[in-house]
């Protein structure tokens, strides 16, 4: 880190911290810079840009720099998003900037603001710092225009303003004049209105309310024995993933961090896939986290109603919008330069048969576990009907597949085997329900989708049988180590055995695992897909490779970024991380495979 502090502008890198209340979320980098962070929620304009700003990184940032800075460490505070920066300076002097949005119940209901705070406090020497605090407009288009008073300075974003209230002197932050810090300095930016009460006694307290609420929701988590530290991390940051207010959850909080250098593969992911979705469920649920899964329920259950029985989409605004018109921000330069920089996404157009069982299969939890505060009902289950008989419709129709191919549709053995999965759980939940005939239905119907996944999707190849990737062809991607996991086979079921060799000579690269090796849209994958890796990791175990396994799971826990988390995709041959960041999928994997790997906790008790 030392060699960075050197270099003025050190070239981007998700080396990210990300804080967050489930309304805001931002990212801080390893110098303590705010680089990325989006109003008035996570698929807003990014005020905070600077990650996906080129060589401006002076803009659309805010970061303290401490005069002759030579070294900066960071870690969150225990079982908390409320991260810690200390930055030193050569002439030993020190500060330390503690950063986190504030979340705690405050008068019967959760205050979440769209707001950040900041705290910076000498801790050795004189330190002296410098306030950049340039938040940008209309993504990146230009610098917000200020307005300021006594103790505070608005920000003017778009139609509405951002106001900084601070103990600092207003006209430093403005000239971005160095100043010494001689006592603990407070920033709260957030809505354009008055700070009510004392700023330092207020941010305070805000800060304590924050780390006891997390702490204690960490403390309802059934972690695994082993990696309990990797598995909170990644709980902690899947639950930022959740838009509180609709019970969305995005698939990562950033948009266009390439899949490769230079691929173009650059896609906006602040939406929420009911894909993504289903896989981040049901990793919390394992954990026992059924506050995201009951908001989540609430958000499908309004889905539902908007479709009326008709085609569901594979995603959505966090606000359930349906429509997400992708376009190009020309003002931002991408990640390193590497544009374009897309806003909205056209996947929305899109057909893809998987999303009628990731709708019923976390929906189904809530006829049978008696925790939840809302039980779903017969009315429920109606409606869920309406989703199963699309599945049923839709189940050896050609879809886009859960790779999202933009030039070409097949049958696709995932979305089959989804569709089957709907309609084998709503013959349990019909039997639970003591409707007999409606069973009966589904558990026919689930019985037909089996027989022709079994007839269509299995190909001999002259000895060595696999199943295929679609209906249509022979090649082989890595869903099909879902089958399992769906419990359309058994991990030693003969086919699945075939098929898993055959996975792994195609796709395998050493420690990593790619979605698949034949070229699409943009030509061949140049990286591995990390949920993918989880995936191989996953099958490994359940085919009683556990040695393997652990092994391959510990090598993917040392390409963790320091705060603990991964992004999309990962260079096989450099160990580098590309792709949108922190993605959802990669930490629903890290949950997994640690509580399939782990230890009991009856060894220590």
């Amino acid at each position: 880190m030392d060699a960075a502090m050197n270099q003025s502008n050190p070239p981007a890198s998700l080396e990210l911290w990300p804080i967050g209340n489930c309304q805001m979320s931002a990212m801080v980098d390893e110098r303590g810079a705010i680089t990325w962070g989006c109003i008035p929620r996570v698929d807003g304009d990014p005020v905070f840009c600077s990650l996906l700003n080129g060589d401006r990184k002076d803009d659309g940032v805010w970061r303290f720099e401490l005069v002759g800075q030579v070294s900066a460490r960071q870690e969150y505070i225990r079982n908390t998003p409320n991260l810690v920066t200390t930055l030193e300076a050569e002439d030993g002097s020190a500060v330390e900037i503690l950063d986190f949005c504030p979340r705690f119940e405050r008068s019967g209901r959760m205050y979440r603001p769209v707001a950040v705070v900041r705290i910076v406090r000498p801790i050795a020497g004189n330190p002296r710092i410098k306030v950049r605090l340039r938040p940008m407009t209309n993504y990146g288009a230009e610098l917000a225009k200020t307005t300021n008073g006594t103790n505070h300075i608005r920000y003017l974003v778009g139609s509405q303003a951002l106001r900084l209230s601070t103990d600092a002197s207003v006209g430093y932050v403005l000239e971005e004049r160095a100043f010494r810090v001689e006592d603990d300095t407070h920033f709260f930016l957030g809505p354009d209105e008055p700070f009510s009460g004392n700023l330092r006694e207020e941010v305070r307290h805000m800060e304590q309310l924050t780390r006891k609420y997390w702490q204690h929701w960490v403390r309802g988590l059934a972690t695994p024995f082993e990696w309990q530290d990797e598995v909170i991390r990644c709980a902690i940051t899947l639950k930022l993933c959740q838009h509180e207010e609709t019970g969305a959850i995005v698939a990562a909080l950033t948009t266009s961090i390439p899949e490769a250098p230079g691929s173009e593969r650059n896609w906006d992911y602040r939406f929420c896939w009911i894909r993504d979705s289903y896989y981040t469920v049901q990793a919390l649920n394992r954990l026992g986290a059924l506050d995201v899964l009951e908001k989540y329920l609430a958000y499908l259950r309004n889905i539902i109603d908007s479709c009326q029985g008709g085609q569901i989409q594979p995603l959505y605004s966090v606000m359930g919008e349906s429509e997400l018109d992708e376009r190009v921000a020309e003002d931002l330069a991408g990640y390193r330069g590497m544009g374009p920089v897309r806003v909205g996404n056209a996947a929305y157009t899109q057909v893809q048969h998987d999303c009628y069982g990731q709708i019923v299969l976390p929906t189904v939890q809530g006829f049978f576990d008696f925790r939840l505060l809302r039980r779903a009902d017969e009315a429920d289950f109606a409606s869920l009907e309406e989703v199963g008989e699309m599945a049923w419709r839709m189940h050896d129709q050609p879809d886009a597949g859960l790779w999202e191919f933009r030039t070409r549709q097949e049958v696709h053995t995932y979305s089959a085997v989804m569709s089957w999965a709907a309609c084998d759980r709503l013959a349990n939940v019909a039997e639970y329900l003591g409707k007999a005939d409606r069973a009966a239905l589904w558990r026919e119907r689930a019985d037909a989708i089996r027989e022709r996944v079994l007839t269509e999707a299995w190909k001999e190849n002259g000895g060595e049988g696999h199943f295929t990737a679609s209906f249509e062809s022979d090649y082989l991607d890595a869903s099909l180590l879902q089958l399992v996991e769906l419990r359309f086979v058994d991990p030693s079921d003969e086919k699945f055995l075939s098929t898993f060799d055959q996975l792994e000579k195609a796709l395998r690269r050493g420690e990593h695992m790619l979605r698949y090796a034949a070229e699409d849209d943009f030509g061949l994958p140049e990286t591995a897909f990390n949920i993918c890796t989880f995936w191989l990791i996953e099958a490994l175990a359940l085919v009683g490779r556990k040695d393997e396994a652990r092994k391959l799971f510990e090598a993917m826990l040392s390409h963790r970024t320091k705060s603990g988390l991964l992004s999309e995709d990962l260079d096989f041959e450099t160990g580098e991380l590309w792709g949108n960041f922190p993605q959802t999928y990669s930490l629903v994997g890290i949950i997994n495979c640690a509580g399939l790997l782990s230890k009991s906790w009856n060894t220590v008790r």
